[in-house]
């Protein structure tokens, strides 16, 4: 086996590290001393960064201008941009851009795919259903009038949703499928209300109010939907790895520095125990992390999935296999794992979610009352962390969701 990253990879990382390493965590005010959002809109000045350096179009193939990376590559990048808090919607754009590659029509995919590659388009995706604790595709109807598409229903928490130019919204047919809206902003029967995270950021709530929409905009294919939630689960537990590392460089830097009879905390028995446990729970989040991406990138290289029709690529698809984190070896049908890739998935998801509130917890423990200081930044991560844990689901709901994958799919 080789768990080594590829060059491609990793010069995703050195470009991801020469754009995010300028950029300033506490550039917009802190959400503990302001009453309403911290700013109108996400970081454009970066986004342009991030579109010059060719990061925005990691997984976009050469005939959109991309680099043809996998889902190992993004989580790498996103890694990498939660370390300094950076406000741009990668993660969701990313994610969007690459379903419409792997899913939509041809028309749909020549207007918006080279666009979202340079920063001109910028998508997010409505993943948290009415409340946040139910699926998604359930919070939306859909249905078929003539060559439109019909929809009806409200996705709160929209992330991004007042600097998207459109919205992929899941909404549910009568028949139990799953199609995927590409909703403009601006659009006759919607309406964006205004929403405020605990990170100070903007989010959406989007009322569809018999929104129509034409077929061309829709994307109606089996697994689109299934794909596109586990790449952007799997991207959130990338964004708390990379925010927990940094949290826990604090940490360890301050306790170094900081002296009580005359020694550094660090050195203190306590300090170092929790310390530790905390080490162990980012390397856990890393080796789950690292493992759904995997099998979410080898699929994805088995399937040859493309075009509006591709199917076997849901919750039951095809599983991983290769021969390395770059998915090398792996045969035109892939190989099957224990679970379908959404066990992998909900598994990195209960260690995010689980692994970050705990650094964070302890990371203001051990900082004591300069934790709490809003003119330090580790205030800022702890309120991002919270939003990381509880998005797509807290840990509990993905224990659920494992929960039924193994009765559906008993071991041994």
């Amino acid at each position: 086996m080789d768990f080594t990253f590829t060059e491609e990879q990793q010069a995703a990382v050195e470009a991801a590290g020469a754009v995010f390493g300028g950029v300033a965590p506490d550039g917009v005010p802190s959400p503990a001393l302001t009453a309403g959002a911290v700013a109108d809109d996400f970081d454009r000045a970066l986004w342009a960064k991030l579109a010059d350096a060719d990061l925005l179009s990691l997984l976009l193939d050469s005939a959109y201008g991309g680099a043809g990376l996998d889902a190992i590559a993004l989580c790498l990048v996103l890694r990498e941009s939660t370390k300094v808090l950076a406000r741009v919607p990668l993660l969701e754009s990313t994610a969007a851009a690459v379903t419409v590659q792997e899913y939509g029509g041809e028309e749909t995919k020549a207007e918006l795919l080279a666009r979202a590659g340079r920063g001109e388009v910028v998508l997010t995706v409505a993943a948290n259903g009415r409340t946040g604790h139910e699926p998604a595709e359930r919070a939306v109807t859909a249905r078929r009038d003539g060559g439109v598409w019909v929809l009806d229903g409200m996705q709160t928490a929209v992330a991004w949703a007042h600097g998207a130019d459109f919205v992929v919204v899941p909404a549910h047919t009568d028949d139990g499928r799953t199609v995927l809206a590409l909703v403009p902003r601006e659009h006759e029967g919607t309406v964006l209300g205004e929403q405020i995270s605990t990170t100070g950021e903007r989010l959406g709530e989007l009322r569809l109010e018999s929104a129509r929409m034409p077929a061309r905009q829709v994307i109606d294919a089996q697994g689109a939907w299934e794909r596109l939630r586990e790449l952007l689960a799997t991207g959130t537990c990338a964004l708390a790895l990379g925010l927990g590392e940094r949290v826990l460089g604090m940490t360890s830097a301050y306790t170094g520095r900081r002296e009580q009879f005359g020694f550094p905390v660090a050195t203190f028995q306590a300090v170092a125990v929790q310390a530790a446990d905390r080490y162990i729970d980012l390397r856990a989040m890393e080796a789950t992390l690292w493992q759904a991406a995997w099998r979410i990138s080898t699929r994805a290289a088995g399937s040859g999935a493309s075009g509006s029709n591709a199917a076997g690529t849901g919750a039951g698809g095809t599983g991983a296999g290769g021969t390395g984190v770059d998915g090398t070896g792996v045969d035109g049908a892939g190989v099957g794992g224990a679970l379908p890739v959404a066990g992998d998935v909900a598994v990195a998801k209960i260690w995010a979610s689980e692994g970050v509130r705990r650094v964070v917890q302890t990371a203001q423990h051990l900082h004591g009352g300069f934790g709490a200081d809003t003119d330090y930044p580790l205030h800022r991560y702890h309120a991002w962390a919270k939003h990381l844990e509880l998005s797509l689901g807290p840990a509990a709901a993905h224990e659920e969701a494992l929960g039924d994958l193994l009765a559906a799919h008993p071991l041994g």
